[in-house]
């Protein structure tokens, strides 16, 4: 219990160096009589280490009534595009990989997760969007990438 106080202290940290999303808005792939509709929404995130750099995620969203609950595990299917908003701005080294944003998608078990990578060789940011599960993680992916340009 006398080290309950270091792990919070740790866990802000850390959730403090994770990006977190703002929703854009969702659109129905498939209506449902009973519960929520099957959708397809789109959140908004910027890099919270490299200023000048946005991504958007889209991802399907289970509904019926497990979806309505909120019970329900989100497909893994989604879509990730980064851009360049601005003069970028790193402040500090990157390391090679990195985990620049997650959420969950179900209720036990499973996120969506966008690690960050630094290509030197081409002075590019490479964003992969992959689904993860605690037991078994998913083929699916998305890539997004950003190459590192003067803002005029």
């Amino acid at each position: 219990m006398k080290h309950l106080p270091i792990y919070c202290t740790l866990l802000l940290a850390l959730s403090a160096s994770i990006a977190q999303a703002e929703e854009i808005g969702c659109v129905t792939t498939s209506w449902k009589l009973i519960g929520a509709n099957h959708k397809i929404c789109v959140q908004a995130f910027d890099d919270p280490k490299v200023q000048g750099v946005s991504c958007h995620i889209s991802q399907a969203k289970a509904g019926g009534i497990s979806g309505a609950l909120g019970v329900a595990e989100d497909p893994s299917q989604f879509s990730i595009a980064c851009r360049q908003i601005g003069p970028i701005v790193i402040k500090d080294k990157l390391p090679e990989e990195e985990t620049a944003f997650t959420e969950s998608t179900s209720l036990f078990f499973k996120q969506t997760s966008v690690s960050r990578m630094f290509d030197a060789k081409r002075n590019t940011l490479i964003y992969v969007a992959i689904s993860r599960k605690i037991i078994d993680g998913a083929p699916a992916n998305s890539i997004s990438t950003v190459p590192i340009m003067p803002w005029n």
